[in-house]
């Protein structure tokens, strides 16, 4: 029997459940050529998956990996021969709109290479990454190899996390039913703050 999905992941697990490496490989595949998907959250769960034995810890590895360079070339290829005037019109149906790419042109070229393999970890950029190495005009072969170092990294780093979560799942949710009433006070805490917080600064600014 699957475990259940923590928090946010739980709506992925019918996904994985019906469609296992198929899953993780499409949607990490769409993530990374821009579309959006939560091609990370559904590697985290995998992950887990895997580590209560119901998915293989190396195939989904793989899978990921061969997904995210993938994904990441069909970006290269669009960003490449589409153009920026490509890119500035169609971008904002995948949450890349003309000013965050143009942002993110300028934060790509200021860094070079390395940050093809740093924007695996990166919200936004993961999913820009191959696009903008297309317009930007690096080349392929430089593109490829910090691409695929890049979805090394960020594919070793979140299974094996996911993977020794998931192997001591029962002892997490215990962890999080032991404190979940002290997290709720200090969140409840919190909230009261910043709640005082802006009621006084509109109080100083009335008077």
């Amino acid at each position: 029997m699957a475990p259940p999905l923590p928090g946010p992941l739980a709506h992925l697990a019918p996904l994985l459940s019906d469609h296992g490496y198929w899953a993780v490989g499409g949607v990490v595949l769409v993530e990374d050529f821009g579309a959006p998907a939560p091609g990370e959250a559904i590697l985290i769960a995998a992950g887990v998956y895997a580590g209560t034995g119901r998915l293989d810890v190396v195939a989904v590895g793989l899978t990921a990996f061969v997904a995210a360079v993938v994904g990441d070339n069909i970006g290269y290829l669009v960003g490449r021969y589409g153009g920026r005037a490509f890119v500035q019109r169609w971008g904002r149906y995948v949450l890349l709109p003309p000013k965050r790419f143009e942002a993110a042109e300028r934060f790509f070229s200021r860094h070079g290479g390395k940050i093809v393999t740093v924007a695996r970890f990166v919200e936004g950029l993961r999913q820009a990454n191959g696009v903008i190495a297309g317009t930007t005009g690096m080349r392929w072969p430089r593109f490829l190899a910090f691409n695929a170092l890049g979805a090394a990294l960020w594919v070793g780093v979140w299974v094996t996390l996911a993977y020794f979560a998931g192997m001591r799942i029962g002892t997490v949710y215990d962890e999080i039913r032991r404190y979940q009433i002290l997290v709720f006070v200090a969140l409840g805490l919190l909230a009261a703050a910043l709640i005082a917080r802006h009621l006084l600064r509109r109080g100083h600014r009335e008077d």
